[in-house]
């Protein structure tokens, strides 16, 4: 008895030390060396100072307010804290979800419908109005998008064609190419939008 309780110490520990100590070790060394910025958390950095990531839409890169220059990102329950990721766990039979989700149907229409004409709740996507499932999420979708350029081009005096030039680099594919839909990256655009008007 003696000997299989020293034996499984042994082992406990010796798995302990390779999977809980070497392991992560080895992978974050691989990771940085081969994938540096996306291993750092694909960080952006202005005048030396982080201000936020291309995986968030974040309150410390442009448009994550309601700046009617920039591509607004999906509604978020913690203002796009990326510190405290969190959806409203609400079911869609919810009343508070009805009255949730029509309140930002009412603001996404008064900012857009300005600028885009004949825009009506029907042609609302629903990413427009509702929360993703971490609060942070830095994409919308085309038809998203779409519509939110017709208020970017204006306020900022650019061709339309361009704007939507913008979107089009700023699109990702499926994931591996078959999952999910194409969605434009809010804080990348939004990113390069500054750029462009420099």
């Amino acid at each position: 008895m003696r000997k299989d309780l020293i034996r499984g110490s042994l082992v406990a520990l010796v798995l302990t030390v390779l999977l809980g100590v070497v392991y992560p070790l080895v992978m974050t060394g691989i990771s940085r060396v081969v994938l540096h910025d996306r291993a750092e958390g694909s960080l952006i950095r202005r005048n030396g100072k982080v201000v936020g990531s291309h995986l968030l839409a974040t309150a410390g890169t442009p448009g994550s307010g309601r700046s009617l220059r920039y591509f607004h990102a999906r509604p978020s329950v913690t203002d796009y804290s990326g510190t405290v990721t969190y959806f409203a766990n609400r079911g869609p039979n919810q009343g508070a979800t009805r009255d949730l989700t029509r309140q930002h149907l009412a603001a996404f229409l008064e900012i857009e419908q300005p600028y885009a004409p004949g825009l009506t709740a029907d042609r609302v996507p629903v990413d427009a109005v509702t929360f993703s499932a971490s609060g942070v999420d830095p994409h919308i979708s085309q038809a998203n998008a779409a519509i939110q350029a017709h208020r970017v081009a204006a306020v900022r005096r650019l061709p339309i064609g361009r704007v939507r030039d913008l979107i089009d680099a700023h699109t990702d594919g499926r994931g591996l190419g078959i999952f999910g839909e194409p969605g434009v990256n809010v804080t990348d655009l939004n990113l390069a939008l500054e750029q462009e008007s420099r």
